[in-house]
């Protein structure tokens, strides 16, 4: 059977009032309310007019006081790079933008307030928590104040992972990611926790890269995680652009931080490496020999400097790639007798 699939939100930017004309009404609307309490009362105390005859003060008073007590839950505030997701009645009615002392339709449902962070061992304790650490998704969804969420860049710090490259060795991998909120309404409505939703899902295109490719090594114009790290952190950043998209996140940077074999099989790589590294060695210096002995000979004999034969000449280029390649100090026998004695 397959899944329905689900409605995507989109933000849609609205604009609310701002929130000091509306303070100024507010505290307007209590002073008179008090005010006109009190002149009934004296006037009923003074006067004896009854509440009955007072009752043109009384209920205006009681109005403007209930006006003044809905009101005020409509306030709020938003820093710079910060917004906050209205829903009135469950229907998602736009995002604010505008930063400073604001006021909006009081009936806009508020999240409940934040954690504090001696709340944090016992969420850590319970089965949400676990699981979240765990790498599984919570499925308790995260709740914000007033739903404000804040689209500053964030950066992730991921942990080292422990994964298979294309050829099947242990590597050890982490990435920092550097992403902000883009869409508000995606994030909040879309996924249950965006923040952890980043997590995870970095977590998961890590460990897709890297089995993707290679630690070193590879063959003739072939993408490595050593040697391309431009290009992995390039693809690595596609990668997830495309998964956290769905919760509205943009990334704008990922580039890994940690890259090495694991300790089971770091040994011997590094012997493996060293082996290599020497046979390059090796390899650039006899080039290196072979094109001097050519060069020596060719001068000899171009400028006439002494005929060899063919044996003297294989002795004598035995006897240069010795010196030339040698690892210790050679020490040479000076003939005193002739060429060829």
């Amino acid at each position: 059977m397959e899944g329905q699939q689900v409605t995507l939100n989109h933000e849609r930017e609205i604009r609310v009032s701002n929130g000091w004309p509306a303070l100024a009404g507010v505290i307007a609307a209590f002073v008179a309310g008090v005010a006109l309490l009190i002149v009934a009362g004296v006037l009923n105390e003074d006067y004896g007019i009854g509440i009955g005859a007072t009752w043109g003060l009384v209920a205006p008073a009681l109005v403007l006081l209930v006006l003044g007590s809905v009101a005020s839950p409509g306030f709020f505030t938003l820093e710079p790079n910060a917004t906050r997701v209205c829903v009135l009645f469950g229907a998602y009615k736009g995002t604010v933008r505008q930063g400073g002392f604001r006021w909006a339709n009081p009936f806009y449902s508020n999240g409940p307030a934040a954690k504090a962070t001696s709340d944090a061992a016992a969420r850590d304790s319970s089965p949400a928590g676990a699981a979240a650490k765990k790498g599984q998704p919570s499925r308790t969804p995260r709740k914000y104040p007033r739903y404000k969420v804040s689209v500053r860049a964030r950066t992730l710090n991921g942990p080292k992972l422990k994964v298979n490259d294309r050829r099947g060795n242990p590597v050890e991998i982490a990435t920092v990611v550097i992403w902000r909120v883009w869409d508000t309404a995606q994030a909040v409505f879309d996924v249950d926790d965006f923040e952890q939703y980043v997590e995870t899902q970095s977590e998961t295109a890590l460990r897709h890269l890297a089995s993707s490719y290679a630690y070193d090594h590879g063959e003739e114009n072939e993408i490595t995680l050593r040697s391309n790290v431009d290009e992995v952190s390039q693809a690595l950043r596609d990668e997830l652009g495309q998964r956290l998209a769905r919760a509205g996140v943009v990334v704008e940077e990922a580039r890994l931080t940690h890259l090495a074999y694991a300790p089971e099989i770091a040994q011997a790589m590094l012997r493996r490496q060293q082996a290599e590294a020497v046979i390059d060695a090796r390899q650039k210096i006899v080039h290196g020999a072979v094109s001097m002995v050519e060069m020596a000979l060719h001068e000899l004999t171009e400028k006439g400097v002494v005929d060899l034969d063919a044996e003297r000449k294989a002795a004598m280029v035995s006897n240069l790639m010795v010196v030339l390649c040698g690892e210790s100090e050679v020490h040479p026998v000076v003939n005193t007798g002739t060429l060829y004695t």
